[in-house]
């Protein structure tokens, strides 16, 4: 995610961390030479190459401008939703380490690390082409570590061994029918983020909704330059690219927010994210030389 103060007015032009012009900057171009070429034919053969009602096009671009602003719409829901499950994650953790003061300190300290070698668990699940396993190893033993490994789900198998020894240590006694009930159902709730998270990760907009949406926008920018060269003449190569830097902006970003638990630079910093939370716990537990709170680099937090 991009982390950076609001860029001056000289800035805004030239700034490219986190611009989404690196990206589309090809399709611009290749719009941008069609319009010369448009020019140029209508100019030298106006008897091939006619002049074209624009207004067809003006509601064209109204129509497009909503149906964008429609699927955009959608996919920061999806972007903020991702950010405010992680969000209520770091709450339940935290509220997990509170409670937890109740239980011998031998517990308490497993039912912590086991709770930052899930969130770290869940990073990779989330994103598995980031390997989170020499995260999570310093925080299980060995056996749960096999445990972990052996299973599809890693971050539902680190709930399953934390679910199991709650259940034990009521059974024995060890843990009164309150205590257990109140550390039971925040460790639900840690599912229950779990579960939101997959929800959005395995759910994409539906892909005929978006591919409608590429089709329509690709089309409007590459027909512009021939409804345009008559009016606008040189400028219509300018005019035309400033429309597909938008559009075409718009439909990448889009791509981007639509996933937001990936590696582009305007995705969610799960990373940072798990990472906070492990440095919360492990403060919980009484560490005190802790390394700082994850910092954006190059004004990227990952």
């Amino acid at each position: 995610m991009i982390v950076r103060p609001r860029p001056t007015l000289l800035h805004l032009f030239i700034v490219r961390r986190g611009s989404i012009l690196i990206r589309i900057w090809p399709q611009i171009l290749v719009v941008g030479l069609l319009s010369v070429l448009v020019v140029i034919s209508h100019d030298l053969w106006p008897r091939y190459l006619p002049g074209f009602s624009s207004a067809p096009f003006a509601l064209l671009g109204i129509a497009l401008s909503v149906f964008m602003s429609f699927r955009n719409g959608a996919c920061y829901d999806r972007w903020w939703e991702g950010r405010k499950q992680w969000g209520e994650l770091i709450f339940l953790t935290r509220n997990l380490a509170r409670q937890a003061l109740i239980l011998p300190e031998a517990h308490r300290e497993r039912l912590i690390r086991l709770t930052i070698a899930f969130t770290h668990a869940l990073v990779q699940h989330l994103r598995p082409q980031s390997d989170t396993r020499p995260l999570v190893r310093p925080f299980v033993t060995s056996e749960d570590m096999a445990f972990l490994e052996a299973s599809p789900n890693r971050p539902n198998a680190a709930l399953h061994i934390l679910g199991t020894d709650l259940s034990q240590m009521h059974k024995s006694g060890q843990l009164n029918d309150i205590p257990f009930q109140l550390l039971d159902k925040t460790v639900s709730e840690m599912a229950l983020v779990q579960a939101a998270c997959e929800r959005i990760r395995s759910t994409p907009v539906p892909f005929a909704y978006s591919l409608l949406l590429h089709r329509t926008a690709y089309l409007f920018c590459f027909l512009m330059p021939f409804a345009f060269a008559d009016t606008l003449g040189w400028l219509t190569p300018l005019a035309v690219m400033l429309v597909a830097y938008t559009f075409f902006g718009l439909d990448a970003l889009g791509d981007e927010l639509e996933e937001p638990f990936g590696l582009e630079e305007n995705d969610l910093p799960l990373s940072a994210l798990a990472t906070t939370i492990e440095l919360n716990l492990r403060e919980a537990l009484g560490e005190t030389n802790l390394p700082p709170l994850p910092q954006p680099v190059d004004y990227q937090l990952t």
